[in-house]
């Protein structure tokens, strides 16, 4: 039986990756860290256009071999979505090979995090504006919605937001 792909999309500090953590332990179920945080780490300058693919086929590579592990939920703190989202913001362009891959990919459910966090530094993070944060939220609003897969947005504090995932999980997700 293949797991359930949870996907966990939204701008940065936005509290995706505590999510996955939270659902992880919370079903004993394995989740994927975002790939970028890696390549991003070792590669030594700023990112460019190139480098998003690369990041892109990192992130579907962990996925997929996560997968193999997982027995009823794969929680993704992140996909290619946000590769997209990237690669439109500071390039004006998305290699076709992501846009393939997001066409192909299915999730049984995107949880959406709002932000209502506060900021948290990090030297990978770009945008700590609220405005800019909200711009971010909105992209990614429209692409859940394009998506056809069923979403829902979290919000509030850390265990808040854990309480609605495992409840959105319930209710969209039925397990036999």
């Amino acid at each position: 039986m293949k797991p359930e792909r949870i996907l966990i999309l939204g701008p940065e500090s936005t509290g995706k990756s505590t999510l996955a953590s939270d659902l992880s332990t919370y079903y004993n179920e394995p989740w994927v860290p975002e790939y970028a945080r890696e390549y991003l780490d070792q590669l030594g300058r700023n990112y460019e256009y190139d480098d998003l693919l690369e990041i892109a086929k990192g992130q579907v590579r962990l996925e997929d071999q996560l997968a193999l592990e997982a027995d009823k939920f794969l929680f993704c703190d992140t996909d290619l979505r946000v590769i997209h989202i990237w690669s439109e913001h500071r390039f004006g362009k998305t290699h076709p090979w992501v846009m393939e891959q997001i066409a192909k990919r299915d999730y049984s459910l995107i949880l959406l995090t709002a932000t209502d966090l506060p900021w948290e530094p990090d030297p990978l993070r770009e945008y700590p504006e609220l405005e800019m944060r909200q711009y971010f939220f909105e992209k990614y609003l429209n692409l859940a919605k394009a998506s056809g897969f069923p979403f829902e947005v979290v919000y509030g504090s850390e265990k808040e937001r854990l309480n609605q995932a495992i409840e959105y999980i319930s209710t969209h997700i039925n397990l036999k």
